[in-house]
């Protein structure tokens, strides 16, 4: 199965200007693509990550990748599934968060493969020192107004409550001129994205064709979307970023773990680079026996690895496991810190531990996992009560600073799966 078989098994293909053309091409020798992001935050979100994914797909088949950051465009804003106006960046925010960017995508692509090296580039390189007039005779004389208001990024704000600005009106042009600069400067004959940059991928190749007679391709790839339709990469607490600082691998982890069942054979396909065969015999259990979540854990286990990292993925399935009840041994503080996230956690005076402590019962009582001092002493001698997941069967114990973790933590826990963490206040 070649490279473009196997982006269409994957269901990575949305739409292609030819795709018989750049199938020959692609069989002629390598070719240098390239796919643009603005950076509008210092960090990556998980929507980021398909198309970063897409040219380490072309990398790793011989094609050289180079993506673009938006040091240009970022400043103006795409109205692509946008319904209102972004804020405008500095350019000193803009090469902040540029630069923080570098390092994540050094995981997805690689900078120093021998032979056909990733680039990243920065659109302010080749736009900020054309002037205003310069543009409009040089490349703004080459778009017709009626095919600039036909673009659906254009028209459904056109249509929207908040209407367009002539800036964000001007962006595909700005990101044609550098599909344009790239294939006359660094012979780039393809560009990607997600399917709501089709009207401004299209911008460029007629652009090119226009300026410089010769041909580039346009390929993109159908947006992620949850099982009910939904924008993908979004939680309760926000936004699902690559930033370890932002999110924690272990939360990343259980992003992916958490997959709809509907869902998890679409992103084994898109996200991960297993195999066709192991995919389909990754779905293959999942049909057979879905409480297992195989595929859940194999998705989530090789997502993790590629952005993270093998250690920090290690870490990630430390956690997972604590809240399964495995002992917690030589854990990580860190680690344990993403497990207190996720459960119910309430503070205690760390005076309450002193001498000799307090009775497991109180302390059941105080973080809510029984509802009496009675009902604690039935939980406990029925063998259904762990201190630091480790079973706890007498009634009268009493819990004192040395039961704390790391200095400060105890985790209570209820039957299976039933936790509560007391946090320690005070010296």
């Amino acid at each position: 199965m070649n490279l473009i078989e196997d982006l269409q098994w994957r269901g990575l293909l949305a739409d292609c200007t030819d795709l018989e053309a750049l199938t020959q091409r692609l069989n002629e020798g390598p070719v240098t693509l390239y796919c643009g992001f603005d950076p509008t935050g210092d960090s990556l979100h998980v929507g980021h990550l398909l198309p970063q994914l897409m040219l380490r797909r072309f990398q790793e088949a011989g094609h050289h990748a180079i993506t673009l950051a938006g040091g240009a465009t970022g400043m103006v804003g795409d109205p692509s599934g946008k319904s209102a106006e972004r804020n405008l960046l500095t350019p000193e925010q803009l090469a902040h968060n540029v630069a923080a960017v570098k390092v994540q995508l050094s995981r997805l692509l690689d900078f120093n493969r021998p032979g056909n090296p990733a680039r990243l580039v920065n659109n302010a390189d080749w736009t900020a020192p054309v002037s205003y007039l310069d543009f409009l005779r040089d490349i703004g004389k080459h778009f017709s107004l009626n095919v600039m208001l036909a673009k659906d990024s254009v028209k459904s704000r056109m249509e929207g409550d908040s209407g367009i600005s002539y800036t964000e009106f001007s962006y595909q042009l700005l990101q044609a001129f550098d599909f344009y600069h790239l294939r006359k400067t660094a012979h780039c004959e393809l560009q990607i994205g997600g399917s709501d940059q089709w009207g401004n991928i299209t911008a460029g190749t007629d652009l090119i064709r226009k300026k410089l007679g010769v041909t580039a391709w346009g390929w993109t790839f159908p947006l992620i979307t949850k099982a009910d339709g939904t924008k993908f990469g979004k939680t309760e607490g926000g936004a699902v970023w690559l930033d370890p600082q932002k999110t924690s691998p272990y939360k990343f982890y259980q992003f992916f773990v958490n997959t709809e069942d509907a869902k998890v054979g679409e992103y084994l396909r898109k996200f991960t680079f297993l195999s066709r065969p192991a995919i389909e015999e990754l779905e293959a259990k999942h049909a057979a026996n879905p409480g297992a979540r195989e595929a859940h854990k194999a998705l989530a286990r090789e997502v993790t690895r590629l952005v993270h990292g093998p250690d920090a993925l290690a870490a990630a399935l430390k956690a997972s496991e604590i809240l399964f009840g495995a002992e917690i041994g030589d854990t990580a503080e860190e680690t344990f810190r993403d497990v207190v996230g996720e459960v119910p956690t309430k503070d205690l005076e760390l005076s309450k531990l002193a001498g000799a402590g307090t009775p497991l019962v109180e302390l059941l009582v105080h973080s809510g996992l029984s509802p009496s001092k009675g009902q604690a002493r039935k939980d406990i001698e029925g063998g259904g009560i762990y201190v630091n997941n480790v079973k706890s069967p007498d009634p009268v114990r009493a819990l004192t600073a040395a039961d704390l973790l790391f200095g400060k933590y105890l985790l209570l826990r209820k039957g299976k799966r039933t936790y509560a963490v007391l946090q320690t206040t005070g010296a």
